[in-house]
This record gives structure tokens, sequence and C-alpha cells, in this order.
């Protein structure tokens, strides 16, 4: 064990399976405080880190006066508020997963908070969600520097093509940087390679069929043109890319983002080889947790948990940021300048990027 894993310490919220707290304690963080409503997630992390203090709870009933922390963390749900034409607060937004989070950060006042969500919360509302969490973050808070940023998994050694925003909040005289890209991608056949065997959904014989023509790397486009209406449905005719469909993976690339099943009409993701969905513990592998970090629940669940993680490879590298930033160890990095114009703002996304929980 590294001598600073308990230098600095983490409150998570919105926990789920774990794959941001695992990926701040290969850092060098010590998560003291974790919160989870679903109770599923709550027994997956109860079983890999029996250590860790989980409260199973409603984040509106959980006290954060008496808790201390050096950095909060947590990927609320986003929600739309209501302008009604004036300047929203933090008051105003009462009754958001938004305000809970805000209220935790007044509460604990962390050194450091990081909030996580999809790529699409910088154009949810036309941009207005994102501009009242910016504000109440910067103003109705105290003395917090906020920045943000998306960050696309695949560059950080995750096999996946996953865009995240991080708001990232620092106490005065904090100088956090954010994750520089790595220089290699690594794609499927090196991510799943000697993956152990594991439970996983199945295709219906009529779907497998469909599939079963499909190469990899292809999708739809590579149907017969009437086996493609028959398909797609009323997709066929609409328009815009539709490339998740029918999509079967190549082994030379990353996957395409894992969404919370791993057979969704619009966001397919069929394995190389076999016409099968990725099994579960492939699932994890492209979401880059460890063989040993067990899911709990039933099949459907267990996708579900490992779809809607922060990829654990990910987290890794914005806890070593962490630590750099309440290091003061990287004063003399040159600072990257953070986009904060929203109407500038422009962001290729996913096809999953628009899903809001």
């Amino acid at each position: 064990m590294s001598k600073r894993e308990d230098k600095f310490t983490v409150v998570e919220l919105f926990a789920g399976a774990g794959g941001l707290a695992l990926g701040l304690e290969k850092a060098g963080l010590k998560n003291v405080f974790l919160n989870e409503i679903d109770k599923n997630c709550v027994a997956t992390l109860r079983k890999n880190r029996p250590n860790w203090d989980i409260t199973h709870k409603d984040i509106k009933d959980v006290d954060f006066k008496e808790i201390q922390a050096d950095v909060l963390t947590g990927g609320f749900p986003c929600q739309s508020f209501s302008h009604a034409g004036k300047r929203l607060g933090f008051e105003d937004t009462r009754g958001t997963l938004f305000f809970e989070f805000a209220r935790a950060v007044k509460e604990i006042q962390p050194k450091i908070f990081i909030a996580e969500n999809v790529a699409g919360l910088v154009s949810h509302d036309k941009g207005r969600t994102l501009q009242t969490m910016l504000r109440i973050l910067r103003e109705d808070l105290d003395s917090y520097d906020v920045q943000y940023k998306i960050l696309n998994a695949v560059n950080f050694s995750v096999p996946q093509k996953r865009q995240r925003i991080l708001i990232v909040g620092t106490k005065k005289g904090i100088n956090f940087q954010f994750p520089k890209d790595h220089d290699k991608i690594i794609n499927l056949r090196e991510a799943l390679q000697g993956v152990p065997k594991s439970e996983g959904m199945q295709y219906s014989l009529k779907r497998k069929k469909v599939l079963d023509l499909v190469p990899p790397g292809g999708s739809w486009v590579n149907l017969p043109k009437g086996i493609q209406k028959e398909f797609m449905g009323k997709s066929f005719f609409s328009g815009g890319g539709k490339r998740g469909m029918a999509r079967r993976i190549s082994w030379n690339e990353p996957c395409l983002t894992l969404t919370t099943s791993p057979s969704q009409k619009q966001t397919e993701r069929c394995h190389p080889e076999e016409t099968r969905p990725f099994t579960i513990r492939e699932y994890a592998r492209i979401q880059t947790f460890p063989d040993d970090w067990e899911f709990t629940g039933s099949v459907s669940s267990q996708y579900k948990q490992i779809g809607n993680a922060v990829p654990v490879k990910l987290a890794e590298e914005i806890g070593k940021q962490i630590i750099k930033a309440l290091s003061n160890t990287n004063e003399d990095i040159i600072e990257e300048p953070i986009q904060t114009n929203l109407q500038a703002f422009s962001y290729p996304l996913q096809e999953s990027s628009l899903i809001f929980p």
C-alpha cells in the first residue's frame, strides 16, 4: 500500500457500482463515506469493499454537516430546472439531485469537488441547465473556482469511446489540471484477452439471424435492403446515421459507449465473432473493472450497474490529478484554457450521450 493512501479523503455520492471510487482508491485516495440508493449497487459495494463506510439512503435524508473530507465526488442524474423568467439560485433548485450535490458541497466544504455527467449536459435544455449549475457552484457556494471539460475515456486506456463532462470546483489557491490524453488507444482484442467466462444475455433466434449477416465493424448498412427495412421499421426512414443499429464491434477498434443493456435496438453492441451481446465480465473489462470486482443482483441489474459506471482507469487518472492538486505538485504545469462559453461549445456526442437518467 502507498503511504499516501491515507493522506487525502473522499466522500462519494451516487456511488453506483464503485467505478469512480475504485479508480480514486487505485490512485491513492481514501474513500471515507459513500452514499447510494440502489440496493443492488450497495450490495456490490459492500461485497467488494466491506471496509468502506457505505450508506444506503435517499440522498435527501443524508446530513453532511458532521462529515469531513478533502474531496467530494458524484455523478448526479441530470434534471431540468423550471426557469420561469427568473435567475435561479441554490434554493430554487431544491427538489433536484443537483441541489443535493450542491448542498453536500456547502455542508462538507471540500477542498475539491468533482461532478460527473454525460456529455449531453452541455446542450441539455439549450445549455440553460449547465449555465445554472455553473452559476450556483461559482457564486452561491463559498469560494470555489469552477471549470469543466469533456473527456473521452478512450484517451485514458479505456477500450471504449465514452464521453463524459467533469465539473471541477477548487478552493482558492488549489490548481487542478485535467489529465492529459494517453498516446495509445486500447482496442477490444487487447481488452478482452483472457476474460473470464460469465453469464450474459442472448439474442432471440430472429435477431440472431439478422446479426449473423453483419461483419465485424459493420451495422445495418451491411444488411440486404429488404432486411434493413424489416429490422429497422420506422427508423429506416428517419434521418441521422443510425450506425448503432445492428452494430457489431470489431476486434481492432475500441467499443462504442456501453449502455445499461448490451442489446438495445438503437445502440447494439454485438460481439466481434460470436453473434451475441457482450457478457457481464466482458462488459466489466470494457469499463476497466478488475476481474475480481464482483457484481450482485440479477443479470440485467449487473449490466445496468456496469453500464452506468465511471470507467475505473479514467477515474484513476482523475484521482492522480486530485492528488497533484492537493499536494501542490503541479504548480509549474501550464494550465490549458477550459471552455466556458456555452454558445461556442461544440463536441460530437455518442448516441447514448443524450440519455439522462
